[in-house]
Formats: structure tokens, C-alpha cells, sequence
């Protein structure tokens, strides 16, 4: 828990035009949405979901020593004497929160989208910069119409960098969070067909990620894909909200520009230069996705001030990602073989990463190359045809063996070689069975093999993971990722 005063009563009321009942003289060193992983001294506020009211845990809130609560109507179980910031409604009353914390914070603030690595972008942007300066930034994938104005409403008011995530899945969702963020500078990784079940192209998709400079003013900056299809129309979309553009990539007309990258076994050294600054650093996993993004960070860590060349030092001790890249070296009775787990989320453009990397991973003696995958979701009436074509791509990469989970890789499997076959399942708990067998009967796994598993969320993946991670014998070799 901080020691430091978050909000005062009286701030958190005139914030949100509230009312204290209740004891009055309370401070809050924190915010939180769930009861579960609050902390003593934070400030709960009830929200109302589709599934679950908040109000209902105002009283284990408070038993887990929260300062207040901000509710919108009568909470039973309650003493007279309990905290309560009373309001109209109570997300209404978070973005109040989010807007005031802003307001009064002269933090520079970056925010990140995209179809692909905005978290772990926004991840290598936080690492870089809160070793130069007090860096606010988004937990976990924190980047909805909960997790946004939840993020500001935590940023301290002596924050000197606040770096923000910001996802969608819809057109609109993205121009409220971005005006309530305000960012300084808006970083775009990429566009690429994702969520296609909502959109009726990439253009659209495009155009929703560019909502990103609705809450940019004239001095603001937004850096783009100089490699990506849809360049030219976002960066015809920053010019019309009048922000001035930062382009990244390996194209000539990047001002964040990859020169070179060399492949050290699982490590990467790149050579940028970085808007007239060349820097040369060392990611600590390969991908060309990874550099990319990396050439990105360095752009935003350029234009917000602060040190290029001790944030491009600072890349090489990036800490790992469970579920976005995280590389364990797993010792375990069959003998020591890597587990890459990519379980967290999966889409065309990841999932082509993903097997690229997979591709170049470093092996020892008869290991193999093995890819564990689940369905890639909201796609649509494109599903079929975008996961038949990730044959080509384990082909390419020179796959050994694979794994396949869930009704739309049933077209996967149909198009891959016979001898790339392992097997597939409907679902996860089923293929987790199977594997356990062939396992044990020697047959899937062998000592120097590397094995990703890779899949949207919704295909429940991770439990493979665990299956993998459960063979070890002394804990983790070593571990590491963006």
C-alpha cells in the first residue's frame, strides 16, 4: 500500500459533485473496482456491470480496509458511521475522477493502441521511461471504459510520464477514452484484420484506431506505421485533427527508422536511428513485431524528452509477459525443452508473428519445433479462409509438429501437411487430456524441442500452459520476454 494521499474526501466530492455520508475525515492512497484485489487504504467504487453490481461488495470492502466507498444507492449492512461518497452514477463518478486526476497532473501522456502489441508496447514504454522519471501507467491490459479512467484516476499528481492502453473492439469506443485521456502523444503499432466480426474491412478498422487523435490538440503528436497498408489513411486522419506525425518503421520515409537487426539465438540487436539519434540495443527475444514496436517506444520516448539512449539501453532487461511471448527453459524428467507462451490473445496478424518467432527459436539436439494453437475469434465470416492460411506460414517457418484446438482450427488442420500433423480437439480440456497421454507415452514432447501455445482468450489456452509448465522438476532454468 502507498503512503501517499491519492484523494482526500474533500477532493474526491468536489471531483465527482458527490455527497459524504458517513465519517468524512477519510484519505485514500489508492482506487480500486473489485473487492478482491483491494488494498487498505483505496477508495472503492461500485460499479454497476452487466453481470455483477458492485454495491454488492461495498461491505467486504470495507471488512478489506478500504478508505470509502462511492456508491449510487442505499447499501445494506452498513454503520452510520461508514464512508460513503454518494453520487448519481457511479462510473459517471470514476470518469469525474479520471478527468480531475488529469487536471491537475502536468504528467506528459502517451497513449498506445493497435491491432497488435499494444500491450507489450505499452509495457517496454513503462520500463523505459519510469527508470528516468515517476511513470504512471495502465496494469494489465487495464484499457476498456473501466480500465482507462480507473488507470487516471490512480496517477499520482506528481507523475511525470502517464503511458495509458487503449482498446476497442467496436467503432466509437476508442473517442471518449482517448478524450479522457487527452494524450500528448498517441502511439498506433499497427492496423490489421481483427474483430472483422464487427467491421466491415480493414479501412473501418482503421478508422476506428484513428478515434485515438480525437482527444489530441493541435500540439499533439501521433506515431505510425510507416510499413503498414493503412499509413497513408491515419496519417491523413492526424492531420485533419491537426497533430503533427512521427513515422516508424523500416520505410525511407521513417523518422523512427530500423537500419538493422541481427538474431543472437533468442536474443535480438537492433540499429535505429531514432529522429536523427542512432541507437543500437538489445531486445531480449527475437520478431520482427518486437523491433518494430521497439523503434516505436523510442519515438514516444524522444518526443515526450527524455533519454533515448538510456531507454534503448534500458530494452535489453525488459521483464516478461505471462501469456504475450513469456520464454521458460523447463527442466523436467524428458529433459530441458522451451515454452513460449502466447495464450492471452490471438489474432491473424499475432498468430503469423507468433509462428515467425516460433520459427527462429534456438533448439538442442533432435528438438523440434511444435505450435499448440487455439481458435482466433471475432472474425467473422472470414474465420475460415484466416485460419486455413496459417498453413502457409507453419510451412514457412518450418513447424514441425502441431497442435490444434477448437472448431475453426478444424480448418487449419484440413489444409496443414499430414506429416505437421500432431492432433486436434474441440476444445482445450480435451486436447489437455490427449497431450497429458501422448506425454507420458513419450510421443509429444522431447528434450530440446520448443513449444508455443498461442490462442484468442476466449479459447481457454493458458490451461495448456499450466500442463507444460507442470512437468518441471526444479522450478525454472530461466525465463525471459517482452
Amino acid at each position: 500500500m502507498s503512503s501517499q494521499v491519492l484523494w482526500t474526501a474533500e477532493a474526491a466530492t468536489q471531483a465527482t459533485g458527490g455527497q459524504l455520508t458517513g465519517r468524512s475525515d477519510w484519505a485514500a492512497s489508492g482506487v480500486s473496482i473489485d473487492s478482491r484485489s483491494l488494498e487498505r487504504g483505496d477508495l472503492f467504487v461500485a460499479l454497476i456491470g452487466p453481470h455483477r453490481d458492485g454495491h454488492r461488495y461495498v461491505p467486504s470492502a470495507m471488512e478489506a480496509g478500504a478508505s470509502a466507498c462511492v456508491v449510487s444507492e442505499p447499501v445494506q449492512g452498513l454503520t452510520p458511521e461508514t464512508p460513503l461518497l454518494e453520487v448519481e452514477e457511479t462510473l459517471g463518478a470514476l470518469n469525474a475522477l479520471a478527468g480531475a486526476a488529469r487536471a491537475r497532473c502536468a504528467a506528459k501522456r502517451i497513449a498506445i493502441t493497435g491491432s497488435v502489441g499494444k500491450t507489450s508496447t505499452k509495457e517496454m514504454v513503462r520500463h523505459v521511461l519510469e527508470r528516468q522519471s515517476k511513470t504512471h501507467a495502465s496494469a494489465a491490459s487495464y484499457n476498456n471504459m473501466w480500465g482507462v479512467p480507473l488507470t487516471l484516476a490512480r496517477m499520482p499528481e506528481d507523475t511525470v510520464y502517464g503511458v495509458f492502453e487503449i482498446g476497442m473492439n467496436h467503432a466509437g469506443e476508442i473517442t471518449p477514452l482517448a478524450q479522457l485521456v487527452h494524450p500528448h502523444v498517441a502511439v498506433i503499432t499497427t492496423v490489421a484484420p481483427v474483430h472483422l466480426e464487427f467491421f466491415s474491412g480493414v479501412d473501418a478498422i482503421a478508422d476506428a484506431k484513428a478515434e485515438l487523435f480525437d482527444g489530441m490538440d493541435s500540439s499533439g503528436i501521433a506515431v505510425l506505421n510507416a510499413d503498414n497498408e493503412q499509413f497513408d489513411r491515419l496519417h491523413a486522419a492526424a492531420r485533419e485533427k491537426g497533430c503533427s506525425v512521427v513515422a516508424f518503421g523500416a520505410a525511407p520515409r521513417a523518422h523512427a527508422r530500423m537500419i538493422a537487426t541481427a538474431t543472437r539465438g533468442d536474443e535480438c540487436d537492433v540499429t535505429a536511428d531514432i529522429c536523427g539519434l542512432k541507437v543500437r540495443y538489445t531486445l531480449p527475444v527475437p520478431g520482427h513485431h518486437w523491433v518494430m514496436n521497439s523503434v516505436a517506444v523510442l519515438a514516444a520516448v524522444h518526443i515526450v524528452g527524455a533519454d533515448v539512449h538510456q531507454a534503448a539501453e534500458d530494452l535489453s532487461t525488459i521483464e516478461a509477459l505471462k501469456g504475450r511471448g513469456q520464454r521458460q527453459v523447463i527442466q523436467s524428467a524428458i529433459g530441458d525443452f522451451t515454452l513460449i507462451d502466447e495464450s492471452y490473445n490471438a489474432n491473424p496478424a499475432s498468430m503469423n508473428a507468433g509462428i515467425e518467432t516460433l520459427g527462429a527459436a534456438c533448439l538442442a539436439g533432435r528438438g523440434r519445433r511444435i505450435a499448440i494453437l487455439g481458435d482466433m475469434l471475432e472474425l467473422g465470416a472470414t474465420a475460415p479462409q484466416f485460419h486455413e492460411a496459417l498453413a502457409a506460414s507453419l510451412e514457412r517457418a518450418e513447424i514441425d509438429l502441431v497442435f490444434l484446438v477448437g472448431p475453426h482450427m478444424k480448418h487449419l488442420w484440413e489444409a496443414v501437411p499430414r506429416s505437421m500433423r500432431g492432433s486436434w480437439a474441440p476444445t482445450s480440456e480435451e486436447m489437455a487430456s490427449h497431450l497429458a497421454q501422448e506425454i507420458a507415452a513419450g510421443e509429444a514432447l522431447r528434450e530440446g524441442d520448443a513449444v508455443m501455445v498461442k490462442g484468442s482468450l476466449g479459447s481457454r489456452m493458458a490451461p495448456l500452459v499450466d500442463l507444460f509448465e507442470g512437468l518441471g522438476l526444479h522450478g525454472l532454468k530461466s525465463a525471459k520476454s517482452i
